[in-house]
């Protein structure tokens, strides 16, 4: 699997429009470009560790991350979440699953949609808003 032209692309619009302004405007447009720069790691982590065997710890090494920080990012991708653990975690064991549906054809579980990233919600309006 190759790296998603649409979303690399994506990524690349969003630091062009950043780039056209001041740092408060270009703001939104810069978590714009982290925000698929995340899903274009997290999908290279998923294509790591089930279709080139990559265990998480050096996966997650090779992308800057703790081991722990793996299994929720892999649990956000499309290829994963079938897999993902009520905590919303990859585990080793479900890594080894998807490999097996991966290798026999097998479709994955039935069910859980990825899980959107964290994000900071404010407990109360501020001024302004």
């Amino acid at each position: 699997m190759s790296i998603d032209p649409a979303l690399l692309q994506a990524l690349r619009d969003a630091l062009a429009a950043a780039e056209q302004h001041e740092a408060d405007e270009a703001l939104p447009h810069l978590r714009e470009a982290a925000d698929r720069l995340a899903e274009l790691i997290d999908g290279q982590l998923a294509e790591a560790v089930v279709h080139q065997r990559a265990s998480l710890r050096s996966a997650g090494q090779k992308a800057g991350l703790s081991e722990n920080a793996v299994g929720p990012r892999l649990a956000r991708t499309p290829a994963l979440a079938p897999y993902a653990n009520d905590d919303g975690r990859v585990t080793a064991a479900a890594v080894e699953r998807a490999r097996y549906d991966a290798e026999t054809g097998a479709p994955p579980p039935a069910g859980k949609p990825a899980a959107a990233p964290m994000r900071f919600k404010p407990r109360r309006p501020t001024k302004g808003s």
